[in-house]
Protein backbone atom coordinates (compact mmCIF):
# COMPACT_ATOMS: atom_id res chain seq x y z
CA UNK A 1 0.00 0.00 0.00
CA UNK A 2 1.30 3.45 -0.94
CA UNK A 3 2.55 5.53 1.97
CA UNK A 4 0.25 8.42 2.86
CA UNK A 5 2.19 11.67 3.17
CA UNK A 6 0.27 14.59 4.58
CA UNK A 7 0.86 18.34 4.37
CA UNK A 8 -0.76 20.81 6.71
CA UNK A 9 -0.88 24.34 5.35
CA UNK A 10 -0.88 26.73 8.31
CA UNK A 11 -2.67 29.98 7.53
CA UNK A 12 -4.70 31.75 10.23
CA UNK A 13 -4.34 28.80 12.61
CA UNK A 14 -0.90 29.20 14.18
CA UNK A 15 -1.53 26.79 17.04
CA UNK A 16 -1.70 23.09 17.89
CA UNK A 17 -4.54 23.25 20.44
CA UNK A 18 -8.06 22.97 19.01
CA UNK A 19 -6.83 22.73 15.43
CA UNK A 20 -9.30 20.22 13.95
CA UNK A 21 -7.85 20.11 10.42
CA UNK A 22 -4.34 19.37 11.68
CA UNK A 23 -5.63 16.82 14.21
CA UNK A 24 -7.62 14.96 11.57
CA UNK A 25 -4.71 14.90 9.13
CA UNK A 26 -2.24 13.59 11.72
CA UNK A 27 -4.58 10.69 12.45
CA UNK A 28 -4.73 9.63 8.80
CA UNK A 29 -1.20 9.86 7.37
CA UNK A 30 2.11 8.04 7.76
CA UNK A 31 4.32 11.09 7.34
CA UNK A 32 3.66 14.78 7.82
CA UNK A 33 5.08 18.10 6.67
CA UNK A 34 3.96 21.48 8.04
CA UNK A 35 4.26 24.63 5.93
CA UNK A 36 3.45 28.33 6.10
CA UNK A 37 3.58 30.88 3.28
CA UNK A 38 5.03 34.17 4.51
CA UNK A 39 3.81 37.36 2.89
CA UNK A 40 6.20 40.24 3.54
CA UNK A 41 4.35 43.20 2.01
CA UNK A 42 5.27 46.12 4.26
CA UNK A 43 4.66 49.23 2.18
CA UNK A 44 1.21 50.70 1.75
CA UNK A 45 0.91 52.55 -1.56
CA UNK A 46 -2.06 54.77 -2.45
CA UNK A 47 -2.79 52.34 -5.30
CA UNK A 48 -2.93 49.40 -2.90
CA UNK A 49 -6.70 49.62 -2.64
CA UNK A 50 -7.02 47.54 -5.80
CA UNK A 51 -4.58 44.89 -4.58
CA UNK A 52 -5.86 41.64 -3.13
CA UNK A 53 -2.68 41.17 -1.09
CA UNK A 54 -2.85 41.91 2.60
CA UNK A 55 -0.91 45.05 3.45
CA UNK A 56 1.37 43.83 6.22
CA UNK A 57 2.96 46.54 8.36
CA UNK A 58 5.94 46.08 10.65
CA UNK A 59 3.95 45.71 13.88
CA UNK A 60 1.92 42.79 12.55
CA UNK A 61 4.98 41.36 10.77
CA UNK A 62 6.83 41.17 14.09
CA UNK A 63 3.85 39.54 15.76
CA UNK A 64 3.55 36.93 12.98
CA UNK A 65 7.28 36.20 13.10
CA UNK A 66 7.04 35.60 16.84
CA UNK A 67 4.04 33.33 16.32
CA UNK A 68 5.88 31.29 13.68
CA UNK A 69 8.91 30.85 15.95
CA UNK A 70 6.64 29.70 18.76
CA UNK A 71 4.76 27.33 16.46
CA UNK A 72 8.00 25.81 15.23
CA UNK A 73 9.13 25.25 18.83
CA UNK A 74 5.84 23.46 19.57
CA UNK A 75 6.20 21.29 16.48
CA UNK A 76 9.79 20.43 17.40
CA UNK A 77 8.51 18.83 20.60
CA UNK A 78 6.64 16.38 18.34
CA UNK A 79 9.67 15.71 16.15
CA UNK A 80 8.32 18.10 13.49
CA UNK A 81 9.35 21.47 12.13
CA UNK A 82 7.73 24.37 10.32
CA UNK A 83 8.78 24.99 6.72
CA UNK A 84 8.34 28.67 5.88
CA UNK A 85 7.88 29.34 2.19
CA UNK A 86 8.21 32.71 0.49
CA UNK A 87 4.78 33.76 -0.66
CA UNK A 88 4.56 33.75 -4.46
CA UNK A 89 1.07 32.55 -5.10
CA UNK A 90 0.68 28.78 -4.87
CA UNK A 91 3.92 28.00 -6.74
CA UNK A 92 6.09 27.28 -3.72
CA UNK A 93 3.37 25.20 -2.08
CA UNK A 94 2.84 23.17 -5.26
CA UNK A 95 6.59 22.54 -5.49
CA UNK A 96 6.57 21.02 -2.01
CA UNK A 97 3.49 18.93 -2.78
CA UNK A 98 5.03 17.56 -5.98
CA UNK A 99 8.55 17.06 -4.61
CA UNK A 100 7.39 15.09 -1.58
CA UNK A 101 4.64 13.23 -3.42
CA UNK A 102 2.08 14.50 -0.95
CA UNK A 103 -1.15 12.50 -0.90
CA UNK A 104 -3.23 14.45 1.66
CA UNK A 105 -3.49 18.20 2.31
CA UNK A 106 -5.23 19.98 5.17
CA UNK A 107 -5.87 23.60 6.06
CA UNK A 108 -8.23 25.37 8.42
CA UNK A 109 -11.43 26.75 6.94
CA UNK A 110 -11.43 30.53 6.87
CA UNK A 111 -14.14 32.99 5.84
CA UNK A 112 -11.81 35.24 3.82
CA UNK A 113 -12.27 35.65 0.07
CA UNK A 114 -8.57 35.07 -0.65
CA UNK A 115 -8.40 32.07 1.66
CA UNK A 116 -11.47 30.54 0.02
CA UNK A 117 -10.20 31.15 -3.52
CA UNK A 118 -6.69 29.84 -2.79
CA UNK A 119 -8.11 26.61 -1.38
CA UNK A 120 -10.41 26.18 -4.38
CA UNK A 121 -7.51 26.83 -6.76
CA UNK A 122 -5.31 24.27 -5.01
CA UNK A 123 -8.03 21.63 -5.27
CA UNK A 124 -8.41 22.40 -8.98
CA UNK A 125 -4.66 22.23 -9.66
CA UNK A 126 -4.11 18.97 -7.75
CA UNK A 127 -7.44 17.10 -7.94
CA UNK A 128 -5.78 13.75 -7.25
CA UNK A 129 -5.06 14.70 -3.63
CA UNK A 130 -7.25 14.07 -0.61
CA UNK A 131 -8.28 17.35 1.06
CA UNK A 132 -9.23 18.09 4.64
CA UNK A 133 -10.70 21.42 5.66
CA UNK A 134 -12.30 21.71 9.09
CA UNK A 135 -13.54 24.91 10.70
CA UNK A 136 -11.75 25.83 13.91
CA UNK A 137 -11.87 29.59 13.33
CA UNK A 138 -15.41 30.33 14.57
CA UNK A 139 -17.53 29.40 17.58
CA UNK A 140 -20.19 27.69 15.47
CA UNK A 141 -20.52 25.69 12.28
CA UNK A 142 -22.82 26.91 9.53
CA UNK A 143 -24.89 23.76 9.98
CA UNK A 144 -25.74 24.79 13.57
CA UNK A 145 -27.53 28.00 12.65
CA UNK A 146 -31.35 28.11 12.53
CA UNK A 147 -31.02 29.83 9.15
CA UNK A 148 -29.14 29.26 5.89
CA UNK A 149 -26.06 31.43 5.40
CA UNK A 150 -27.76 33.26 2.53
CA UNK A 151 -30.42 34.24 5.10
CA UNK A 152 -27.92 35.43 7.68
CA UNK A 153 -29.51 38.33 9.60
CA UNK A 154 -28.44 41.66 8.16
CA UNK A 155 -27.44 43.09 11.54
CA UNK A 156 -25.91 41.86 14.77
CA UNK A 157 -28.77 41.93 17.27
CA UNK A 158 -31.11 39.46 15.51
CA UNK A 159 -28.09 37.24 14.79
CA UNK A 160 -27.07 37.25 18.46
CA UNK A 161 -30.58 36.51 19.71
CA UNK A 162 -31.02 33.52 17.41
CA UNK A 163 -27.57 32.14 18.12
CA UNK A 164 -27.94 32.45 21.88
CA UNK A 165 -31.32 30.73 21.74
CA UNK A 166 -30.59 27.89 19.35
CA UNK A 167 -26.83 27.23 19.16
CA UNK A 168 -24.37 25.46 21.43
CA UNK A 169 -20.61 25.75 21.07
CA UNK A 170 -19.21 22.36 20.10
CA UNK A 171 -16.74 20.64 22.40
CA UNK A 172 -13.02 21.21 21.95
CA UNK A 173 -11.17 18.58 20.00
CA UNK A 174 -8.91 16.11 21.77
CA UNK A 175 -5.33 17.39 22.19
CA UNK A 176 -2.79 16.15 19.66
CA UNK A 177 -0.62 13.63 21.49
CA UNK A 178 1.61 12.41 18.67
CA UNK A 179 2.52 13.40 15.14
CA UNK A 180 3.72 11.27 12.22
CA UNK A 181 7.40 11.44 11.32
CA UNK A 182 8.68 13.63 8.52
CA UNK A 183 11.37 13.00 5.90
CA UNK A 184 11.65 16.57 4.62
CA UNK A 185 15.39 16.71 5.40
CA UNK A 186 15.95 14.48 2.38
CA UNK A 187 14.87 17.23 -0.01
CA UNK A 188 16.01 20.85 -0.21
CA UNK A 189 13.37 23.58 -0.46
CA UNK A 190 13.58 27.25 -1.30
CA UNK A 191 12.40 28.17 2.17
CA UNK A 192 13.02 30.92 4.71
CA UNK A 193 15.34 30.19 7.62
CA UNK A 194 13.24 30.59 10.74
CA UNK A 195 16.26 32.05 12.52
CA UNK A 196 16.20 34.98 10.08
CA UNK A 197 12.76 36.13 11.24
CA UNK A 198 12.60 39.33 13.22
CA UNK A 199 12.24 38.93 16.98
CA UNK A 200 11.74 42.67 17.57
CA UNK A 201 9.34 43.39 20.38
CA UNK A 202 6.14 45.32 19.91
CA UNK A 203 5.35 48.44 21.95
CA UNK A 204 3.49 46.42 24.57
CA UNK A 205 5.95 43.81 25.80
CA UNK A 206 3.17 41.31 26.52
CA UNK A 207 1.86 41.61 22.94
CA UNK A 208 4.03 38.82 21.58
CA UNK A 209 2.89 36.39 18.93
CA UNK A 210 2.38 32.69 19.48
CA UNK A 211 0.12 30.14 21.11
CA UNK A 212 2.24 30.14 24.27
CA UNK A 213 1.71 33.86 24.85
CA UNK A 214 -1.98 33.63 23.88
CA UNK A 215 -2.64 31.06 26.59
CA UNK A 216 -0.63 33.12 29.07
CA UNK A 217 -2.67 36.24 28.29
CA UNK A 218 -5.98 34.42 28.71
CA UNK A 219 -4.81 33.03 32.04
CA UNK A 220 -3.58 36.48 33.10
CA UNK A 221 -6.83 38.24 32.24
CA UNK A 222 -9.04 35.64 33.88
CA UNK A 223 -7.38 33.60 36.58
CA UNK A 224 -4.32 35.64 37.61
CA UNK A 225 -5.92 39.07 37.93
CA UNK A 226 -9.73 38.69 37.70
CA UNK A 227 -9.68 41.68 35.34
CA UNK A 228 -12.47 40.01 33.40
CA UNK A 229 -14.89 40.82 36.25
CA UNK A 230 -14.77 44.54 35.42
CA UNK A 231 -14.42 44.26 31.64
CA UNK A 232 -17.75 45.90 30.82
CA UNK A 233 -16.81 48.96 32.88
CA UNK A 234 -13.23 49.29 31.61
CA UNK A 235 -13.51 48.15 27.97
CA UNK A 236 -13.79 51.71 26.60
CA UNK A 237 -10.36 52.70 27.88
CA UNK A 238 -8.01 54.35 25.42
CA UNK A 239 -4.54 53.32 26.56
CA UNK A 240 -2.77 50.76 28.69
CA UNK A 241 -2.80 47.00 28.95
CA UNK A 242 -5.39 46.09 31.59
CA UNK A 243 -8.62 47.70 30.41
CA UNK A 244 -9.43 44.96 27.86
CA UNK A 245 -8.46 41.35 27.20
CA UNK A 246 -6.10 42.15 24.26
CA UNK A 247 -6.87 38.70 22.84
CA UNK A 248 -7.78 40.01 19.39
CA UNK A 249 -4.25 39.83 17.96
CA UNK A 250 -3.86 36.18 18.92
CA UNK A 251 -7.34 35.41 17.61
CA UNK A 252 -6.55 37.11 14.30
CA UNK A 253 -3.58 34.82 13.64
CA UNK A 254 -5.25 31.78 15.12
CA UNK A 255 -2.76 31.47 18.00
CA UNK A 256 -5.84 30.67 20.08
CA UNK A 257 -9.29 29.57 18.98
CA UNK A 258 -12.53 31.33 19.93
CA UNK A 259 -13.86 28.02 21.25
CA UNK A 260 -10.90 27.70 23.61
CA UNK A 261 -11.59 31.18 24.98
CA UNK A 262 -15.28 30.38 25.35
CA UNK A 263 -14.67 27.20 27.35
CA UNK A 264 -12.03 28.80 29.56
CA UNK A 265 -14.45 31.65 30.21
CA UNK A 266 -17.23 29.17 31.01
CA UNK A 267 -14.91 27.38 33.44
CA UNK A 268 -14.06 30.70 35.09
CA UNK A 269 -17.74 31.56 35.45
CA UNK A 270 -18.48 28.16 36.99
CA UNK A 271 -15.55 28.18 39.42
CA UNK A 272 -15.04 31.83 40.31
CA UNK A 273 -17.33 34.64 39.09
CA UNK A 274 -20.15 35.08 36.62
CA UNK A 275 -21.43 38.59 36.01
CA UNK A 276 -22.30 41.07 33.27
CA UNK A 277 -18.61 41.61 32.47
CA UNK A 278 -17.86 37.94 31.93
CA UNK A 279 -20.87 37.75 29.65
CA UNK A 280 -19.59 40.78 27.75
CA UNK A 281 -16.46 38.95 26.64
CA UNK A 282 -18.71 36.27 25.12
CA UNK A 283 -20.78 39.11 23.63
CA UNK A 284 -17.66 40.41 21.88
CA UNK A 285 -16.88 36.91 20.60
CA UNK A 286 -20.37 36.89 19.10
CA UNK A 287 -19.62 40.18 17.32
CA UNK A 288 -16.54 38.54 15.83
CA UNK A 289 -18.67 35.53 14.88
CA UNK A 290 -21.22 37.72 13.13
CA UNK A 291 -18.60 39.54 11.09
CA UNK A 292 -16.93 36.28 10.03
CA UNK A 293 -20.17 34.81 8.70
CA UNK A 294 -21.08 38.19 7.22
CA UNK A 295 -17.80 38.05 5.27
CA UNK A 296 -18.50 34.49 4.14
CA UNK A 297 -21.97 35.45 2.93
CA UNK A 298 -21.09 38.67 1.13
CA UNK A 299 -17.59 37.76 -0.11
CA UNK A 300 -16.06 40.53 -2.28
CA UNK A 301 -18.89 42.93 -1.44
CA UNK A 302 -17.07 43.47 1.85
CA UNK A 303 -14.49 45.49 -0.11
CA UNK A 304 -16.90 47.33 -2.38
CA UNK A 305 -17.44 51.07 -1.89
CA UNK A 306 -21.20 50.48 -1.77
CA UNK A 307 -20.76 47.78 0.88
CA UNK A 308 -23.09 44.89 1.57
CA UNK A 309 -26.04 47.30 1.37
CA UNK A 310 -25.19 48.29 -2.19
CA UNK A 311 -25.49 51.99 -1.33
CA UNK A 312 -22.89 54.44 -2.66
CA UNK A 313 -22.39 57.44 -0.38
CA UNK A 314 -20.69 60.63 -1.48
CA UNK A 315 -17.01 60.73 -0.49
CA UNK A 316 -13.60 61.91 -1.62
CA UNK A 317 -10.22 60.25 -1.98
CA UNK A 318 -7.84 63.11 -1.29
CA UNK A 319 -4.26 61.95 -0.74
CA UNK A 320 -3.26 64.93 1.42
CA UNK A 321 -6.28 64.48 3.69
CA UNK A 322 -5.59 60.76 3.94
CA UNK A 323 -1.97 61.37 4.92
CA UNK A 324 -2.92 63.96 7.54
CA UNK A 325 -5.32 61.47 9.08
CA UNK A 326 -2.76 58.66 8.95
CA UNK A 327 -0.10 60.77 10.64
CA UNK A 328 -2.39 62.26 13.28
CA UNK A 329 -2.53 65.79 11.89
CA UNK A 330 -6.26 66.34 11.36
CA UNK A 331 -6.72 69.04 14.01
CA UNK A 332 -9.12 66.86 16.02
CA UNK A 333 -7.09 66.14 19.19
CA UNK A 334 -8.71 62.83 20.19
CA UNK A 335 -8.40 61.52 16.63
CA UNK A 336 -4.81 62.65 16.24
CA UNK A 337 -3.83 61.07 19.57
CA UNK A 338 -5.38 57.75 18.52
CA UNK A 339 -3.71 57.80 15.11
CA UNK A 340 -0.28 58.54 16.56
CA UNK A 341 -0.81 55.75 19.07
CA UNK A 342 -1.54 53.43 16.15
CA UNK A 343 1.61 54.45 14.26
CA UNK A 344 3.78 53.87 17.32
CA UNK A 345 2.22 50.74 18.76
CA UNK A 346 0.20 48.94 16.08
CA UNK A 347 -2.70 49.07 18.54
CA UNK A 348 -5.78 51.20 19.06
CA UNK A 349 -8.66 50.67 21.47
CA UNK A 350 -12.10 49.76 20.20
CA UNK A 351 -13.41 53.17 21.26
CA UNK A 352 -10.54 54.88 19.46
CA UNK A 353 -11.21 52.93 16.26
CA UNK A 354 -14.81 54.07 16.23
CA UNK A 355 -13.83 57.71 16.73
CA UNK A 356 -11.13 57.86 14.07
CA UNK A 357 -13.29 55.99 11.56
CA UNK A 358 -16.23 58.28 12.20
CA UNK A 359 -13.99 61.30 11.71
CA UNK A 360 -12.49 59.90 8.50
CA UNK A 361 -15.88 59.22 6.96
CA UNK A 362 -17.96 62.10 8.27
CA UNK A 363 -15.80 65.08 9.27
CA UNK A 364 -13.19 64.48 6.55
CA UNK A 365 -15.61 63.04 4.00
CA UNK A 366 -13.22 60.38 2.75
CA UNK A 367 -13.78 57.02 1.07
CA UNK A 368 -14.03 54.55 3.95
CA UNK A 369 -12.06 51.91 2.07
CA UNK A 370 -8.81 53.89 2.39
CA UNK A 371 -9.27 53.99 6.14
CA UNK A 372 -9.91 50.26 6.26
CA UNK A 373 -6.79 49.61 4.18
CA UNK A 374 -4.67 51.73 6.53
CA UNK A 375 -5.95 49.79 9.51
CA UNK A 376 -5.12 46.58 7.65
CA UNK A 377 -1.56 47.83 7.25
CA UNK A 378 -1.05 49.10 10.79
CA UNK A 379 -3.02 46.96 13.23
CA UNK A 380 -1.33 44.05 14.97
CA UNK A 381 -4.76 42.47 15.40
CA UNK A 382 -6.00 43.00 11.84
CA UNK A 383 -8.79 40.56 11.04
CA UNK A 384 -10.23 40.83 7.55
CA UNK A 385 -13.86 40.19 8.50
CA UNK A 386 -13.96 42.35 11.62
CA UNK A 387 -11.92 45.21 10.19
CA UNK A 388 -13.76 45.64 6.91
CA UNK A 389 -17.11 44.81 8.50
CA UNK A 390 -16.65 47.46 11.18
CA UNK A 391 -15.55 50.08 8.66
CA UNK A 392 -18.64 49.41 6.56
CA UNK A 393 -20.70 49.68 9.72
CA UNK A 394 -19.32 53.16 10.50
CA UNK A 395 -19.61 54.25 6.87
CA UNK A 396 -23.32 53.40 6.76
CA UNK A 397 -22.98 50.80 3.98
CA UNK A 398 -22.68 47.69 6.15
CA UNK A 399 -24.47 45.82 8.90
CA UNK A 400 -25.69 48.85 10.86
CA UNK A 401 -29.51 49.10 10.71
CA UNK A 402 -29.29 52.83 11.51
CA UNK A 403 -27.27 53.48 8.37
CA UNK A 404 -25.44 56.49 9.81
CA UNK A 405 -23.13 56.32 12.81
CA UNK A 406 -21.37 59.62 13.54
CA UNK A 407 -19.75 60.41 16.90
CA UNK A 408 -19.57 63.85 18.47
CA UNK A 409 -15.81 64.07 18.97
CA UNK A 410 -16.01 66.84 21.60
CA UNK A 411 -18.49 64.93 23.76
CA UNK A 412 -16.59 61.66 23.30
CA UNK A 413 -13.40 63.39 24.47
CA UNK A 414 -15.14 64.86 27.52
CA UNK A 415 -16.49 61.44 28.45
CA UNK A 416 -13.51 59.17 27.73
CA UNK A 417 -10.55 61.53 28.23
CA UNK A 418 -11.89 64.27 30.54
CA UNK A 419 -8.47 65.22 31.94
CA UNK A 420 -6.88 65.07 28.46
CA UNK A 421 -4.28 62.59 29.77
CA UNK A 422 -4.47 60.40 26.69
CA UNK A 423 -4.33 63.36 24.31
CA UNK A 424 -1.44 64.96 26.19
CA UNK A 425 0.53 61.71 26.20
CA UNK A 426 0.32 61.12 22.45
CA UNK A 427 0.39 64.71 21.17
CA UNK A 428 3.38 66.00 23.17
Amino acid sequence: MKKKIGLHWFRKDLRLTDNPSLALLTSQVDELVCVYRLDEVKVLEPSALSSNKEQLGEHRAHFIHQALIDLDASLQRFGQQLIILQDNGLTSLLNVIDSLEITDVSAEWHCGVNEQSQWAELKTLRPQLSFIQENGSTLFQASQFPFAIENLPASFSPFRKKVEKYCQVEALGEPIKTMPASSISQISFDSIDINSLSTSKNYYAALEGGETKALEQLKYYLWDTDLITTYKETRNGLDGWKFSSKLSAWLAQGCISPKYIYYELSKYEAERTKNESTYWLFFELLWREFFHWNQFKHKAALFSKSGVQGVVKASSADLKTLQCWQQGNTGYPIVDACMRQLLTTGFMSNRGRQLVASCFVHELGQDWRYGARHFEHQLVDFDVASNWGNWQYLAGVGADPRGHRQFNLVKQTEFYDPQKNFITHWLT
